[in-house]
């Protein structure tokens, strides 16, 4: 998240060195379209594995490269929960991340949508990781390097 198109191949040399599986954020990748283009780049000469966007036709390309789908979608109301869930029903990602940080709309979301959903935005503290993954998040997204380091690779509950 928040590179610069330039840094991206080494960043993801290293990450397949250290025997990682490379995910890019498409929409936060600076001097790169974050559309089919871009996505064809990353898939193509960086041989990542998945992609995180907001846009319904690079879900639908990397379901055709074989590559892992990760919509992002936004919730500021129930008119954008009802358009997200139409969204979700017609493009079928493997998985969704749902954001703002919001426990209680999951068990919802989990009615309509039967793959794993990840909740990020605005996660600062281990009791909002619990909330998260207590109303059936499947992980949660953080930028916060605290969480990463509380949360280990051999605990259940994964960030």
């Amino acid at each position: 998240m928040d590179f610069q198109l330039a840094e991206l191949p080494h960043v993801i040399e290293l990450m397949h060195k250290h025997n990682k599986k490379p995910f890019i954020h498409l929409d936060l990748i600076k001097g790169l379209a974050s559309d089919q283009y871009g996505a064809i780049y990353c898939i193509q000469a960086l041989k990542i594995k998945g992609i995180i966007t907001s846009k319904p036709r690079v879900i639908a390309l990397c379901k055709k490269r074989d590559v892992l789908g990760i919509l992002r979608i936004f919730l500021k109301d129930n008119h954008s929960l009802k358009q997200s869930l139409q969204m979700i029903e017609e493009c079928k990602p493997d998985v969704i991340e749902v954001l703002p940080f919001m426990p209680q709309i999951l068990p919802h979301i989990k009615n309509h949508y039967r793959k794993p959903i990840f909740m990020g935005g605005l996660i600062t503290n281990a009791t909002s990781v619990d909330l998260c993954l207590d109303n059936g998040a499947q992980a949660i997204t953080t930028s916060s390097i605290s969480l990463w380091e509380h949360y280990t690779i051999n605990e259940e509950r994964k960030i």
